[in-house]
């Protein structure tokens, strides 16, 4: 069969199995007992099963079989041998009787951009792996091993998903142990965004997040009450400080009433569902409170005892039980904690979750504890955690809402069910340097948001931690989500208008920060959705050629514009000044976005920052969306939309997107939402700022919008027009450029604002 005919074949969708001997003809491909699979140019599944007996159903990791790539060649090389190809990789195997996964009955080939080949020797993944994500940093207080990611200086790895638990009818079925095999190559080279781009066709895209999982939590292990939780909202108010999600710790559940059960960490009343009115009298009327000012709500869960005797719903559980399943009942009152159960996880959300969710629970905190008790989904080979991460997060996607959980990492496949928690750290300066590299690496993963314990969970009550919170703020400020938290200590409190005057002016600037940053970090998550190229990434995803981008674990970028390198090291004099050496890669100029200072592409320079600024750059030559500041971000209208634009090189010419939905509902994921291209062109000393009509729309969205555009490191300018309007600039010493002011307008009315002889501040450009 000639190379047209296999193609026609394979664009026909066919699926043609032969004997050992013949050419087969379609994707995938199937020669005796080996199938291989071509996903992607850069991604091939290679499976063995006896009988032929091969895999469709989806598993945790690879839950999506309908990628399948044409872009392909194949051929016959030898009696038994053959041969596929694309232009990321060639591939040989036999059908020699066995898998064909070994040195000799397997050959793999990545090729470069110049068209040379590198054959690859070894078949397990290599020490040159650049990192992953942890499981939790639990009791960490230094740096730990990571688990291994997508991404290799060799340019490949492998998933082994071999006897995975399969996924059918939304339960978990053991694997024929015929099935032997089952492997998935990514052969990227250097195109790390490849891989990124691979792991979503197999495995899933990550899903929008709920637009407040990305603004400011407020947590602590603390038994308050009603009136105590609605005091700590106007402190936050009167203070200045922006919230968007309060978190009930586990003060707001039965503890001491639980008399039976496992238990863990010396208590049994670990695991609650019912309000302790001693606390919270009224939770309904609390969380309606709440709502009305724009606050999420969300709730601490440890499940591992299940529902028990003490619990107001357990008489109805039980006899929901003992209708359907009464061989469940042990000693005629007691059901085990069953994940695995479909019957058991049906009543337990009834029982445990429903009641709560009807008061206005927005989402739970799912603090997994059981990883001794109950290691696994009893009868399956599949971890507890991944399991029970997929129930919560698939449950949550109720009522046309977008899914949303916070649980600790369980793994590949696991950023289907986001964001996650990174457990009970410790308060010090190593683990701060620590959690910034592994945030970045972790993304390797496809663990992209993590919601950390800002400041750390144990620790921080000497004169030294305000300056050390005041770092991890600034971290938090540039990370997925900016939360708050630590242990149940009276010394402990992370109100951070309690950190003393200097600590808390620095803090209040990393809140306030975030909050004006919104339009652009969700922008950017939803970057991520489409793409799977993440939000904080490691600077080799971006610039994989240059030695460099690998030398600086302790910078990454944040979305396509923002570079960022917090400060991890203590400083010195009273304003706290300490360094970070920071890498600008060629082919831009990089804006301090304090003082406005451009650093050309190229240099390896040590920024030093006092307390109230940190190493954080803007690319030049792009509009970057923001908002006026607001204390609740994550819900306030764009009404106003402020456009920072750094200086561009002559003949810049490019394009950045907002994005914009209602926040919280799935219907983006049925075309609704907007987006408004943001354009910034130059030619010699005339900069053209183009800001198109907003296509699209959500519930919500608002009609009219004015706009202030900023312009930064900008020595003077001279006529501005909005269309053939003239309009008079604003000096801001602020941001050492120029501020203008457009009226509010349909946001169906392409703007466009030009800027006559626009001199940089000190550029060079």
């Amino acid at each position: 069969m000639n190379r047209l005919l296999i193609l026609t074949a394979a664009l026909a969708g066919l699926h043609l199995g032969v004997q050992a001997g013949e050419l087969p003809a379609a994707n995938p491909i199937v020669v005796g007992n080996t199938r291989v699979t071509v996903i992607t140019p850069s991604l091939f599944r290679m499976e063995y099963a006896m009988q032929g007996r091969f895999v469709d159903d989806q598993t945790l990791f690879a839950c999506d079989r309908s990628v399948l790539c044409r872009d392909f060649t194949f051929s016959k090389v030898g009696p038994n041998r053959y041969q596929i190809e694309t232009d990321y990789f060639r591939m040989q195997f036999e059908d020699d009787g066995y898998p064909a996964v070994g040195r000799y009955n397997m050959g793999l080939y990545l090729k470069k951009a110049d068209g040379t080949e590198t054959e690859i020797k070894g078949r397990a993944n290599s020490g040159k792996n650049l990192g992953g994500a942890i499981s939790t940093l639990d009791m960490v207080k230094d740096r730990v091993s990571t688990q291994s990611g997508l991404l290799s200086r060799e340019g490949w790895y492998v998933i082994d998903d071999t006897g995975k638990d399969l996924v059918i009818d939304g339960g978990l079925k053991l694997r024929d142990r015929t099935h032997v095999t089952d492997r998935y190559y990514f052969m990227y080279g250097t195109d790390y965004k490849a891989a990124f781009a691979s792991l979503g066709a197999v495995s899933g895209h990550v899903p929008m997040t709920r637009k407040y999982m990305h603004g400011m939590w407020y947590c602590r292990w603390w038994d308050y009450t009603a009136d105590e939780y609605l005091q700590l909202i106007d402190d936050y108010d009167e203070h200045d400080f922006p919230i968007d999600n309060i978190v009930f710790d586990m003060g707001w559940h039965l503890q001491k009433e639980a008399t039976v059960g496992t238990g863990a960490s010396l208590s049994r009343g670990w695991t609650g569902y019912t309000w302790n009115p001693r606390y919270i009298p009224d939770p309904e009327g609390l969380m309606r409170k709440m709502h009305e000012r724009r606050l999420s709500v969300s709730i601490n869960d440890h499940p591992h005892d299940g529902i028990r005797p003490h619990e107001a719903g357990y008489a109805d559980f039980l006899a929901e039980m003992r209708r359907e399943k009464p061989e469940s009942i042990i000693n005629d009152s007691v059901v085990m904690f069953d994940l695995g159960d479909k019957t058991y996880m049906k009543y337990f959300f009834k029982y445990t979750h429903e009641p709560s969710e009807r008061m206005g629970v927005d989402f739970w905190w799912l603090d997994w504890q059981q990883s001794s008790t109950y290691p696994r989904v009893l009868g399956t080979t599949t971890s507890s955690l991944a399991w029970i991460n997929k129930l919560y997060y698939d449950r949550s996607k109720r009522d046309g809402l977008r899914g949303a959980s916070y649980s600790r990492w369980a793994g590949w496949g696991d950023h289907r069910y986001p964001i996650q928690f990174s457990g009970d750290s410790f308060a010090n300066w190593n683990l701060l340097a620590f959690e910034v590299e592994l945030t970045a690496t972790s993304s390797n993963a496809g663990c992209y948001y993590w919601a950390h314990d800002i400041g750390g969970f144990y620790g921080g009550s000497g004169p030294e931690y305000p300056e050390l919170y005041a770092r991890w703020s600034q971290f938090g400020a540039l990370s997925a989500s900016l939360k708050i938290h630590c242990t149940r200590d009276p010394k402990l409190d992370r109100r951070p208008w309690m950190q003393g005057e200097a600590a808390t002016r620095s803090l209040r600037a990393s809140y306030h920060l975030r909050s004006r940053l919104f339009p652009y970090i969700y922008t950017s998550v939803r970057q991520t959705h489409e793409t799977m190229v993440p939000l904080i990434r490691q600077m080799y995803i971006d610039y994989p050629e240059a030695d460099e981008a690998y030398e600086n674990p302790q910078q990454y970028l944040f979305g396509d514009l923002l570079l960022v390198a917090p400060i991890t090291t203590p400083g010195k004099g009273d304003n706290k000044i300490a360094a970070q050496t920071v890498w600008f890669p060629e082919g831009d100029m990089w804006y301090d976005w304090f003082s406005s200072k451009a650093y050309p592409g190229g240099q390896k320079p040590g920024v030093a920052k006092g307390l109230d600024e940190f190493p954080l750059f803007a690319r030049g030559g792009w509009i970057i969306p923001m908002q006026p500041y607001t204390p609740r971000p994550a819900t306030e209208p764009l009404d106003e939309l402020v456009l920072r634009c750094y200086p561009g090189a002559d003949g810049a010419d490019n394009t950045y997107t907002l994005y914009e939905d209602d926040g919280i509902s799935d219907a983006c994921d049925r075309g609704g939402y907007a987006k408004t291209a943001l354009n910034y062109r130059r030619e010699g000393s005339r900069v053209t700022i183009g800001i198109a009509a907003a296509k699209g729309s959500y519930e919500g969205q608002p009609q009219q919008r004015s706009y202030r555009i900023e312009l930064p490191a900008v020595r003077s300018v001279g006529a501005v027009r909005v269309g053939t309007k003239r309009i008079s600039p604003v000096r801001d010493e602020t941001i050492r450029g120029y501020v203008l002011e457009i009226p509010a307008r349909s946001i169906r009315t392409t703007v466009t604002v030009t800027v006559e002889q626009l001199q940089a501040d000190g550029s060079g450009v």
